[in-house]
């Protein structure tokens, strides 16, 4: 099905030139003259070779059918990551090339988007946003303001990121997926 390049988003599966390609990044620029663009970087999912492109954001551009759906993260083995379909109870493997960098905020019980091509996962869409919990941080310093600045923190996962001075180790917090930025304190 052909898509409008500005409407490509991180994790989409496009078909170019018969070879199917992951999307890591998808930014659309606007420049102050000129035609806004949209900047492609993608990986070949048959080799892992990584490319750019660059299309008019209206250009069209073939996405490739890929079925998407909800899925259950179980575990991890040598084998991959196994998820498990919520209604049918198959479960998948994706290999560690497809999870990459997300593998962190994977826990057991999560609910992820799994694209599927050919019985292959070939993407994987993590939820917005994750409570982690703050395992180790800096004592907060007398007379700093809320929203000043930001201290760095560890979390459960092993994942770095800044907090507000006014949230101590053992506190849950809300952690965007995208950057594993700091969003809230966690609400439960």
């Amino acid at each position: 099905m052909k898509v409008i390049a500005s409407s490509l988003r991180k994790g989409n599966i496009v078909d170019l030139e018969g070879r199917l390609y992951v999307i890591l990044s998808a930014e659309n620029i606007h420049p102050g003259k000129g035609t806004p663009v949209t900047q492609l970087d993608m990986r070949r999912l048959s080799d892992g070779v990584k490319s750019s492109q660059r299309y008019k954001t209206t250009d069209q551009v073939e996405r490739a059918h890929v079925e998407e759906r909800e899925y259950q993260y179980l575990y991890q083995d040598p084998d991959g990551f196994h998820f498990m379909h919520m209604e049918s109870y198959d479960q998948v493997a994706a290999s560690e090339d497809v999870v990459g960098d997300m593998a962190v905020y994977l826990a057991p019980e999560m609910k992820c988007k799994l694209s599927v091509h050919e019985g292959v996962v070939v993407g994987l869409e993590l939820p917005q946003r994750v409570i982690l919990e703050v395992v180790e941080t800096e004592p907060a310093m007398k007379g700093q303001t809320a929203s000043s600045s930001y201290k760095p923190a560890m979390l459960s996962n092993g994942l770095r990121t800044g907090v507000p001075p006014h949230i101590g180790a053992g506190t849950r917090i809300v952690v965007s997926t995208a950057d594993g930025s700091y969003v809230e304190r966690a609400k439960d």
